[in-house]
């Protein structure tokens, strides 16, 4: 990694950052969800030089890429953990800001559900859930009648699931 303009002048400094990052998550980040932060915290960051490190972080167990992404190892959350105030205050608070971020949105898709199957006569039952995080507060199976209907349905309830959630029980609710 060569000298540079940013905040993260070195190959270290990247991978504490890397580590700052995945240590406040809840779940994994996807690949281009750690690459957006990254550059968000010091937009000066090269793409190979945020590849390089990360490909070492996981390499030396410092991070682990899963079938969902990439999660900060207790090897990682140690080390970052005793390195992190390296790294420059502005940077810190950019990379805060973008994982909260993330972890929000984390946070509720995993609360948000939606599935199908198919069924024997024909059509599909659509399963929607939606969860308060500590349990179920909207269980709702239903039968479409092709594939994109069901598509249609599951997509809006994950954009929508709140909303549908309001205007359910204010309907249910009316006298």
């Amino acid at each position: 990694m060569e000298e540079r303009l940013g905040f993260i002048r070195t190959e270290m400094d990247l991978k504490v950052l890397i580590l700052f990052i995945l240590r406040r998550l809840p779940e994994p980040a996807t690949w281009e969800e750690l690459t957006d932060m990254t550059l968000l915290a010091d937009s000066a960051i090269g793409y190979f030089d945020f590849s390089e490190c990360l490909a070492d972080l996981v390499r030396t167990g410092h991070a682990e890429k899963g079938e969902a992404g990439y999660v900060v190892t207790e090897k990682g959350r140690e080390n970052g953990e005793a390195m992190e105030s390296s790294l420059p205050y502005s940077v810190r608070v950019r990379a805060e800001k973008a994982a909260a971020a993330l972890s929000d949105t984390q946070r509720r898709r995993s609360m948000i559900e939606a599935g199908h199957e198919m069924r024997s006569r024909g059509g599909f039952t659509v399963h929607l859930s939606m969860s308060d995080g500590v349990g179920p507060i909207l269980d709702l199976r239903m039968l479409t009648g092709d594939e994109k209907q069901t598509a249609r349905i599951e997509a809006n309830f994950k954009k929508n699931a709140e909303k549908l959630y309001q205007k359910m029980i204010k309907l249910l609710s009316e006298e």
